[in-house]
């Protein structure tokens, strides 16, 4: 657990790194330097690439987390990494031929109500496969407990490269081709500084991506292939969340999309923490299920899960109360500020996905992992009926109770899955504690909405109240934390730290 510590420690900083930049870009300049169709463009780009991505993937991030430790027998890694390349690639060229295959059919359905979309839909099988390789290598630097480096590329190089491409296009000295070139190199760079770190952790070997065919027999690859093929659909259907930028488009065009995009971002933070905690955590409960330590298991995924609702709630808490602030901040504020009901729809899935996707890991990683494309099934359908069903009717927050919406009931599902087949449950009084904690938060927040906010925002504006709320609800939020024991290692590490300053 040391290393899992240390390494999610680092790799939260990096996350918030990339938040902090994140929030300037997004807020300060996003806005300011694009219009709200462009805003959409570009997240109808990225969420296209992410989910055909997961198709091109073939499988190979999970093969990765499952079969390191088998292939990782001490004398070498056996190929396993020379297969995370080639077997990509594969899945690229298919998803390639089936992009141009069905180019006039999507350019035909986004020509209507976005037309920037077809104009620069051949961009998309380029940055699909930067995204993908930039996933791979990370992946790979991961299962070698080495996830500091790839997080601070991810979350902080990506946003920086797309600093430098909103500014030169907001100022007028690129026109908008050049923009988008800029906005997908971002990430050509992001994914050759991910090979370059997985060569230096690995001192460059030469044989890192040669695959040992020799050892890699028969029942072996057999064995791979299925779980490989298996775990492509449902890696695709656990991306699934990410259409509603996709039906947006097509349905109510970019400009909605945008302020979609921006509220998106805002809900994003709430994720951050499980960023850096399941990326190092999913290798250590794989090779706990690959013993057999199912107590371990038990432990590991009910301190991950607790953590996890602890602290995304606190995040969700702390930007409900602060999102008129948050807006009221924005250049062209009141042109986004619709989307504050996205941010409170997106921000709870968000907190439900952060909390149990563990228990997704954990079932693709037992001896009933089949079951995972059943469940991610049932996403699939939930996202796409809910999003045709509900975008007509409550347009960009019908996209998000989509979302919300199949997470619950997936995740209901999952977990009473996992109690019933490998005897491992998610909860604890923790988490009740703090979902009564958080109740009792907002309540406070709307008795301070009607009676205190009307003379704090008089006298010091809305800023001041802002700060000032922050400090009282978000400290007496934490104290409760605190006084009710909601989690021993919070309250541990707390008394550690004061005890060191002593």
């Amino acid at each position: 657990m040391g290393v899992i510590v240390r390494q999610s420690i680092k790799g939260a900083l990096a996350n918030y790194l990339g938040v902090a930049i994140g929030f300037v870009v997004t807020f300060f300049v996003l806005t300011r330097c694009l219009s709200a169709e462009e805003v959409g463009l570009t997240r109808v780009m990225v969420d296209a690439a992410m989910l055909f991505s997961c198709v091109a993937q073939l499988g190979t991030n999970a093969s990765l987390l499952r079969y390191f430790p088998r292939f990782d027998d001490g004398a070498g890694h056996h190929g396993i990494f020379g297969l995370a390349l080639l077997v990509p690639l594969a899945g690229w060229a298919l998803v390639a031929v089936l992009l141009l295959a069905c180019h006039g059919w999507l350019v035909e359905v986004y020509s209507v109500r976005s037309a920037l979309v077809a104009d620069y839909f051949y961009m998309i099988p380029m940055l699909t496969f930067f995204m993908l390789y930039l996933t791979v290598f990370e992946t790979g630097a991961s299962v070698l407990m080495r996830i500091t480096v790839p997080k601070v590329v991810r979350e902080v190089g990506v946003r920086l490269f797309n600093l430098a491409a909103y500014l030169l296009y907001g100022s007028g000295a690129i026109g908008l081709d050049a923009f988008v070139w800029m906005f997908c190199g971002s990430y050509a760079a992001a994914m050759l500084l991910g090979l370059f770190y997985l060569l230096r952790i690995t001192r460059g070997r030469r044989d890192l991506f040669r695959i040992d065919w020799a050892w890699l027999t028969r029942d072996r690859r057999r064995e791979m292939w299925r779980y490989t093929l298996f775990m492509t659909a449902t890696v695709l259907a656990g991306n699934m969340p990410l259409a509603g930028s996709l039906f947006l488009g097509a349905k109510a065009g970019l400009a909605l999309t945008g302020v979609y995009t921006i509220a998106m971002y805002v809900a994003n933070v709430v994720e951050v923490p499980y960023r850096s905690l399941g990326a190092i955590a999913r290798p250590v409960v794989a090779s706990a299920v690959g013993r057999g330590d199912w107590a371990e298991v038990s432990r590991m995924v009910k301190q991950v899960s607790l953590h996890q609702l602890l602290v995304s709630l606190l995040i969700f808490y702390m930007i409900w109360i602060n999102l008129p602030a948050l807006y009221s901040l924005i250049p062209n504020g009141a042109a986004y500020a619709g989307g504050m009901g996205v941010v409170l729809l997106l921000g709870l899935a968000k907190v439900v996905n952060s909390s149990f996707s563990i228990a997704t890991d954990l079932l693709s990683y037992s001896h009933y992992y089949k079951a995972v494309l059943l469940f991610m099934t049932l996403l699939t359908l939930g996202v796409v009926v809910l999003n045709e069903r509900l975008i007509p009717l409550m347009s960009i927050d019908g996209a998000a109770a989509a979302t919300l919406l199949s997470y619950v009931v997936y995740f209901a599902a999952v977990l009473a899955y996992v109690w019933r087949r490998l005897g491992v449950s998610l909860f604890s009084a923790g988490q009740l504690k703090t979902a009564a904690l958080l109740l009792a938060a907002f309540m406070l927040n709307e008795a301070w909405r009607r009676w205190v906010a009307p003379v704090t925002c008089g006298a010091l504006g809305l800023l001041g109240d802002a700060a000032i709320k922050s400090l009282l609800l978000g400290g007496s939020l934490a104290a409760g934390v605190l006084v009710w024991r909601v989690s021993p290692t919070v309250n541990r590490m707390v008394s550690s730290k004061i005890i060191a300053r002593r």
